[in-house]
């Protein structure tokens, strides 16, 4: 009897308290399924957008090579009479650089000399009459063979450098039988290795959008990041004529100077070249955000007391400030350079002076 009283009782309180409840249409205020927030202007300040001339250069990273580099090894293999130079040597263009077996040479010289002398015999005999301009021109033959022999025969007998520059690699000794097989990481033959280092060059692969600005003659600055950001005044020398389909670029060779050796073969540097001046917006860096866990960059525009936001891509980055590029952008647009950070799209803003 009590638990109905009590059930009674509530009731009637419920009742009440729904019978003194204010009407939604009198107050104005409508139903939500949360609770109902009113959200004040965010005060910011903002920057009117212009465009300014920037000079576009294109950064690449590369691996320094030499300038030139040859596997030098004879025409055929035979005994190794002779190597003069070691791995580290300096040497100058002409410089011996390995002797090969000799005998095949003297044989060729010896058998030259008799030649020589049976055709000056043969050209008295034809002034004469008494052998034929066939038997003549035979021995002439034979002659010009032999003396081409020996000119191959000594040039793959004594072999020199063909320009100046270091050797890189020795892959025999004296007394060893030359083979003629590959024995090099390059798949090739040889005795040594010979490179050019004074100057180097740089190989980059360009998009193929900067084609038509990339000329000979070019100016490039190379950066060795491992001499404390050492700056090296360097040459664009070779646009490779062709654009690779698969990754859309081209080749381009730069030449960098070493007279002073610092940098060598295999090294990181950095390549920057000036391609062009063009028009581009620059604003602070801070006035750009990234979205969390993403690598969209965006920014605020002020449109009639309301902060709109635009995805915007990054350009080149100059000390504090950065680049942007959107094709929504305008010039004349008032971005939000000041409490962005506390901003929302469509967010009540308020510019501040």
């Amino acid at each position: 009897m009590k638990q109905i009283k009590l059930i009674s009782f509530v009731l009637i309180i419920n009742l009440l308290l729904f019978a003194c409840k204010p009407d939604n249409k009198e107050t104005g205020l409508t139903e939500t399924s949360g609770e109902e927030v009113q959200k004040s202007e965010i005060l910011v300040r903002t920057m009117s957008l212009k465009r300014t001339n920037i000079s576009r250069t294109i950064d690449y990273s590369a691996t320094l090579q030499a300038y030139e580099e040859v596997y030098i090894a004879p025409a055929t293999p035979g005994r190794i009479e002779k190597i003069y130079v070691e791995p580290g040597d300096a040497v100058r263009k002409g410089d011996k650089l390995f002797l090969m077996d000799q005998t095949q040479l003297y044989q060729t010289q010896i058998q030259l000399r008799s030649i020589e002398v049976d055709i000056n015999r043969m050209e008295t005999l034809l002034e004469t009459g008494s052998i034929t301009q066939q038997a003549y021109d035979q021995l002439k033959t034979q002659y010009d063979i032999t003396k081409s022999s020996l000119r191959f025969l000594s040039d793959n007998t004594l072999l020199h450098a063909p320009f100046s520059g270091v050797i890189t690699a020795k892959y025999y000794e004296d007394g060893e039988i030359y083979s003629g097989a590959p024995n090099t990481q390059a798949g090739k033959a040889c005795i040594v290795t010979l490179m050019q280092v004074n100057p180097l060059k740089a190989v980059l692969n360009i998009s193929e959008k900067y084609y038509p600005l990339v000329k000979n003659g070019m100016k490039a600055t190379v950066i060795a990041d491992v001499l404390k950001d050492e700056e090296f005044d360097s040459e664009v020398i070779l646009v490779y004529p062709v654009i690779n389909p698969n990754t859309r670029s081209f080749q381009v060779e730069i030449e960098v100077p070493n007279s002073s050796n610092r940098i060598k073969p295999g090294m990181f540097a950095r390549v920057s070249m000036f391609v062009d001046e063009e028009e581009a917006y620059i604003v602070a860096a801070n006035t750009v955000l990234q979205q969390q866990g993403t690598n969209i960059r965006y920014l605020f525009v002020e449109k009639d007391g309301v902060a709109k936001r635009y995805n915007v891509t990054i350009g080149k980055r100059f000390d504090d400030k950065i680049e942007i590029v959107s094709d929504k952008l305008m010039d004349g647009d008032m971005v939000v350079v000041d409490g962005q950070t506390k901003l929302m799209n469509d967010d009540k803003i308020k510019v501040v002076k």
